[in-house]
């Protein structure tokens, strides 16, 4: 990758991670999702981030025992501005009794290697300023607070936008 160095993948062979396939998908996705997000999105705005833009932007991660959806992660890739390649990261979530296997680190990876294979310039990425987790891992990835957004979310709760410059 240009510019950017990321850590190598953990080696987790108890969780199986693949590029999203096709709409099959789209009800395991979002029941994943919709667990810790405070906006309520619908099958729409699923729809508009994954088929609108790449498909081969977006990642599930699957328990290999029965198969289930256990992480996600929902990207798009557009200019802005009309120079900039900009990835956005528009989802991102893991099961809470998959936390701190380094799931959420690896689908992030995973994104971040495809879109910077798309020519990406930089990526950004939108999170509650209560998401400490969230915050501490996008940071651990070389992300930086770009800005506050006040007020950003339907509950009233700021955001930080954070940003990765790839070139």
């Amino acid at each position: 990758m240009s510019g950017l160095v990321l850590p190598p993948p953990e080696n987790k062979q108890d969780v199986k991670y693949a590029p999203y396939k096709d709409e099959t998908e789209m009800r395991d996705i979002m029941d994943v999702v919709q667990v810790d997000f405070s906006e309520p999105y619908n099958i729409y705005t699923y729809r508009y981030f994954i088929h609108n833009f790449r498909p081969q932007l977006c990642f599930l991660a699957r328990d290999p025992q029965d198969n289930t959806v256990i992480g996600a992660i929902v990207c798009k890739l557009d200019r802005h501005k009309n120079i900039i390649r900009r990835g956005y990261i528009a989802m991102l979530a893991v099961d809470k009794r998959y936390r701190k296997r380094g799931i959420g680190k690896e689908l992030v990876r995973r994104a971040i290697e495809a879109m910077d294979a798309e020519g990406c310039d930089e990526v950004v990425l939108e999170t509650e300023i209560t998401n400490l987790g969230a915050i501490r891992l996008y940071e651990r990835l070389g992300f930086v607070r770009d800005e506050r957004l006040f007020q950003y979310y339907l509950n009233g709760v700021d955001a930080f936008r954070l940003k990765l410059w790839l070139r």
